[in-house]
């Protein structure tokens, strides 16, 4: 049975039941570099089972494979546990060369088939879940008709992934901290505003300066390493910290965007989250004159030399385009 499965640019033919392995004899054979590129992606998934998954083969082919390089090369790789897999002292150093080589290798075969001059392509993105919903999305679609020959897999997390583990070629992120090993491009800015419904600031006490948000309640994201404290910037470069009280907090921006809605408290938000609802008069701005550190977006990419064109052309798009959508400044 034959299955295949992406090595760099290039298509993987695995051969079920077989490891065909031959010695590098001064050259590399094919299997050589499937095997590689199964032990590199073992390693960066954390398992042989999720590393065969990826590749459309299966467990046993995979570790036949790897097994077949440990053999050829003399030296044991892995360390199969019941906790995952662990790299001995010279599986470590394999995989850093192993994974140049077909870095390398993926980009002479793109050099050679042209495909750096054609946009097409497999390309997986990564962004948090509401700016992939309320924005993202039309965005990629509309990426997609004028580029049909490349293919995008939108992966919507809140958390800050790793690149090279979960084998992301483009991250759109907003604020925080940046992952290491990664190269970082600033596109966009969103100011951050204090809103609320009509409904709850008419069931609740006035709002005339930062100091009567101690009153109210506060609907805060769970991941601020601020906590109950609220950073504004004032209408003449005045900077204060604030306390904040409220029984409500959540790791999801949708989650607080309804909450907005059903009028449950007021938050500071950044403005691409809410700037329909401001626009349409579901929520309205409070103390208007005051506002947050502004919150940027980061296109992120592996630190590698090569990338690909459809890399670069999803990456102009997105630097174009992210700075003129509603709530962001470019």
């Amino acid at each position: 049975m034959i299955q295949e499965g992406q090595i760099g640019l290039f298509k993987m033919r695995v051969v079920e039941g077989e490891t065909a392995y031959s010695p590098f004899q001064n050259r590399m054979p094919m299997d050589s570099l499937r095997a590689m590129h199964c032990f590199v992606r073992a390693i960066e998934l954390g398992s042989l089972s999720s590393a065969a998954r990826e590749l459309g083969s299966t467990q046993p082919t995979v570790s036949k494979l790897v097994a077949a390089l440990e053999k050829q090369l003399g030296a044991r790789l892995l360390i199969r546990g019941t906790t995952g897999l662990t790299p001995t002292e010279q599986g470590k150093r394999f995989y850093e060369r192993a994974k140049g080589v077909l870095e390398e290798y993926g980009e002479a075969v793109a050099d050679v088939r042209g495909l750096t001059e054609r946009p097409e392509g497999f390309l997986r993105v990564n962004a948090p879940v509401s700016l992939g919903v309320l924005r993202l999305n039309v965005l990629l679609l509309s990426f997609m008709e004028q580029y049909p020959a490349i293919e995008v897999e939108l992966i919507l997390n809140d958390r800050f992934v790793d690149l090279t583990e979960e084998n992301v070629d483009l991250a759109l992120r907003l604020g925080g901290s940046l992952p290491p090993n990664a190269v970082a491009r600033r596109i966009a800015t969103s100011p951050r505003y204090l809103v609320a419904a009509p409904e709850y600031l008419r069931n609740h006490s006035p709002l005339n300066s930062p100091a009567d948000l101690s009153e109210h309640n506060f609907l805060r994201f769970a991941w601020l390493t601020a906590g109950d404290r609220l950073e504004l910037n004032g209408p003449h470069g005045e900077q204060i910290s604030v306390t904040t009280q409220g029984r409500y907090r959540t790791n999801s921006s949708l989650a607080i965007r309804d909450g907005l809605l059903q009028g449950a408290g007021l938050c500071i938000t950044p403005a691409w989250l809410v700037s329909d609802l401001l626009e349409n008069g579901q929520l309205v701005r409070v103390l208007p004159d005051w506002s947050g550190p502004p919150n940027d977006a980061f296109l992120i990419y592996p630190e590698r030399r090569y990338r690909p064109l459809r890399t670069r052309l999803l990456m102009q798009y997105l630097a174009e385009r992210v700075g003129q959508l509603p709530g962001f400044l470019p």
